[in-house]
């Protein structure tokens, strides 16, 4: 993917998230280039179709309320400059700053476990997990209080009847 694909993906994005038109984001850019941008400039922008100044992409991240490296987010695809097809992975490690002092080693493997997370995260396993975790605490909170009506009241309570109710209760 044309790094001015990736930014338009991007700007897209974030235009959408925001409820923004495309006019309504070109008004906000003349805010701060002084003249507006029209409806079918933005389009443009957003199909990757144009290059980009320094103050253009200045004026989208304050437009868009986002930072400029924010505008530069990929999806895991390779991204081609003019001269050269630079890996995810190379192109996301140049979207960190990590100081001046910062080690660089390791950033490689610091983005492919932020990925990992982000993939475990994203598991609807995991807010069930939690659900339960929240009921079992609720549980043993109101058996350890010795309030055998309590313990009624959260297994009967429409919130906390999962598969596992049963399980949580003959526990108790």
């Amino acid at each position: 993917m044309r790094v001015e694909a990736a930014i338009g993906r991007q700007i897209s994005r974030l235009r959408e998230a925001r409820q923004m038109s495309l006019t309504q984001l070109g008004q906000a850019l003349g805010t701060y280039l002084g003249k507006p941008w029209s409806r079918q400039a933005v389009h443009q922008a957003e199909r990757g179709r144009r290059a980009f100044t320094a103050a253009e992409m200045a004026a989208l991240a304050l437009a868009l309320d986002t930072s400029v490296p924010a505008l530069f987010l990929a999806d895991a695809a390779d991204i081609e400059l003019p001269g050269a097809i630079v890996s995810a992975e190379d192109y996301q490690g140049i979207l960190l700053y990590a100081g001046d002092d910062a080690p660089r080693d390791g950033i490689e493997e610091l983005l492919v476990a932020l990925r990992d997370i982000r993939q475990i995260l994203s598991r609807p396993a995991l807010a069930r997990l939690a659900k339960i975790e929240r009921v079992a605490e609720e549980v043993a909170r109101a058996g350890q209080a010795g309030d055998p009506a309590r313990l009624s009241a959260l297994y009967r309570d429409d919130r906390h009847k999962t598969r596992y109710g049963p399980l949580l209760m003959s526990k108790i």
